[in-house]
Formats: structure tokens, C-alpha cells, sequence
């Protein structure tokens, strides 16, 4: 295993910096752009891409075949959302290595699946969990550990062990949004078995500090950063990332949903999967599978429960 000190251009003092940024691991450093190297460990932009340069011709990074990433996925696991049929639409359930992004009105049950995939996410892998820790960033003050009681009373677990396992950061602006999510790098790095990580909610900071459409481009260009760090922590550590998302009103809809997902093309490309949750008769709700990389578009029905989610 290549050390940060083995690589070329890095003395004691640089690896320390680079470790302190939050890349000590040799493929966040890889995946590193130079300015970004440069601002975050504090060193030059000359030394960052050599120090790049070297990380990536450590970890052969170079072209592969359609087999090879077959293969590759062949790691990838899933998270049980809590329903057969919800699992179904999407594949088996909640993905790594990719985001997912539920979207909906309040009250459709966006952050219910949220705290639900927090305990799902710690269950054994032939009950659908991945045996790891999850990471919650809280930006709307929905988290409640008395909700992840309930749900873990459904699966015979232990509240306190698996409250232990769910790591909360309580964002309260976009730019402390962004830091905790970069920082979810030192936790895997400090020995943390982070599998899940959950955005509750994505955009309500973005919407709330970037008023008017002379500030659209620079929230765009932020959220995007922002998107780009997730996805790097779900490929680099096999994580699999889920956020949820506001709807803004469609005045002009005649026809289909008079709503629509916020976040514009950003964030619609950059979700691997996105689900549209809807409030449905006698307390049920409606999942819709609107986009994915090879899955059909679908619905199913479940309904939210004191247990959790149920079919």
C-alpha cells in the first residue's frame, strides 16, 4: 500500500497537511482537481498536481473494459427501504455507489424513508443492510432519535447501538451544508464503516440563501461542487448516498403534476436515481421510479407505518 510520504514532492509537513484536508486516501487524492488540493491542504498549485500526478500512476487509473466494470459492481450492494415492493422498483433497494434523490410535498414521506434507511442501512446483508454506520446531514431539523426507536423496535435491534451507529450533522446554512459533507472523508478515514449517507433535504439552504435569478448561477455552480464531492464518496468508499428534495408549484401545468423538483439540471443529472413520492387515499403512498440509469419507469404502493415502512 502506497504511503502519502512514498509519493514524490511530499515531505512530512505536506502529508500532514493532505491528511488534515482529508486525503490521506490515495484515490481522493487522484480524483483531486489541483485547485482544489491546492485550497484546501494549502499548498502550492505546482506541488498539487504533481503530488496528483503521482497519487493517480499509484492506483492505475487508466481506461478499462465493460467487463472490468461489471465486475467492479459486483461490490455494489443495496439498502432495504422497508417495502418488497418498493425494493422492487428500484432494483433491490437503495444503491451504493450512486445517489438517489427522493422528491415530493411536505408530508409525502421523504424524510419517514430517510430515517428508516438510517436503521435498514445497519442490518445484517441477508435482512438487506450492509452491516455499516450511516451518516445523517440535517439541514431542516426533521432528524428524530425517537423515530429510529420505533423503526429499530420493528427489527429487534438495539436503540442504543443502533443510535451509536448514526452519525448527525445539523447544517444550518449551504456553506456548512458543504464542509460536513467534505468531512464525511475523515470519519471513513478515521476507521467509521460509513455506508449510507442522507441529505435531509438537499436544496432548503440553496433555496433560502439564493433569492432571485441573479443568484442562480451562483448557487448552480455551488450545488454542483456540492453533488460532485457526494459522488466522490460514493465511488471512492462504496457508499450510497440519499437525499431528498422540495418541489416548487408548476402555475402553468394544465396537464400532469402541478408540482416539480427543485434544483433544476444540476441536480436532475447528476442523481442516478430519482423517485417522486405522492400522498395517496387511507394514509397510502406512491412511489415513481422517473429516472434511472436502466430501470423502467414504475410506481408502487406503500404505506408509513409506527414500524416503518410497510408494503
Amino acid at each position: 500500500m502506497v504511503e502519502l510520504e512514498d509519493l514524490p514532492s511530499v515531505g512530512e509537513k505536506t502529508a500532514e497537511k493532505l491528511r488534515d484536508a482529508g486525503f490521506a486516501d490515495m484515490m481522493r487524492l487522484a480524483t483531486a482537481t489541483a485547485k482544489e488540493l491546492a485550497v484546501k491542504a494549502e499548498i502550492g498549485e505546482g506541488v498539487a498536481e504533481k503530488v496528483i500526478e503521482a497519487a493517480r500512476k499509484s492506483e492505475k487509473i487508466d481506461f478499462e473494459t465493460a467487463f472490468d466494470v461489471l465486475e467492479r459492481r459486483r461490490d455494489v450492494g443495496r439498502i432495504t427501504v422497508g417495502s418488497d415492493a418498493f425494493n422492487e422498483l428500484i432494483g433491490g433497494g437503495i444503491e451504493t455507489q450512486s445517489i438517489t434523490e427522493v422528491f415530493g410535498e411536505f408530508g409525502s414521506g421523504k424524510s419517514q424513508v430517510a430515517h428508516e434507511l438510517a436503521v435498514t442501512a445497519q442490518l445484517p446483508l441477508d435482512k438487506g443492510g450492509l452491516e455499516g454506520e450511516c451518516v445523517f446531514i440535517d439541514t431542516e431539523n426533521t432528524f428524530r432519535p425517537e423515530r429510529i426507536e420505533q423503526i429499530a423496535d420493528h427489527f429487534e435491534l438495539d436503540h442504543e447501538e443502533v443510535l451509536q451507529k448514526i452519525h448527525i450533522a445539523r447544517a444550518f446554512n449551504s456553506s456548512h451544508q458543504i464542509l460536513m459533507a467534505e468531512k464525511i472523508n475523515e470519519l471513513v478515514q478515521s476507521g467509521a464503516n460509513i455506508k449510507l449517507v442522507i441529505v435531509d433535504s438537499l436544496m432548503a439552504h440553496f433555496r433560502a440563501e439564493y433569492v432571485g435569478r441573479e443568484s442562480l448561477a451562483v448557487r448552480q455552480q455551488k450545488l454542483n461542487q456540492h453533488l460532485h464531492a457526494l459522488q466522490q464518496l460514493a465511488n471512492n468508499y462504496n457508499i450510497a448516498i440519499f437525499i431528498t428534495n422540495q418541489v416548487q408549484a408548476r402555475p402553468d401545468a394544465f396537464f400532469g403534476s402541478p408540482t416539480k423538483a427543485i434544483g433544476g439540471h444540476v441536480l436532475g443529472h447528476a442523481s442516478t436515481y430519482r423517485i417522486w413520492l405522492k400522498k395517496g387515499l387511507a394514509g397510502k403512498r406512491i412511489a415513481r421510479l422517473v429516472d434511472s440509469p436502466h430501470l423502467p419507469e414504475g410506481e408502487c404502493v406503500f404505506k408509513i407505518t409506527t414500524d416503518g415502512i410497510v408494503d
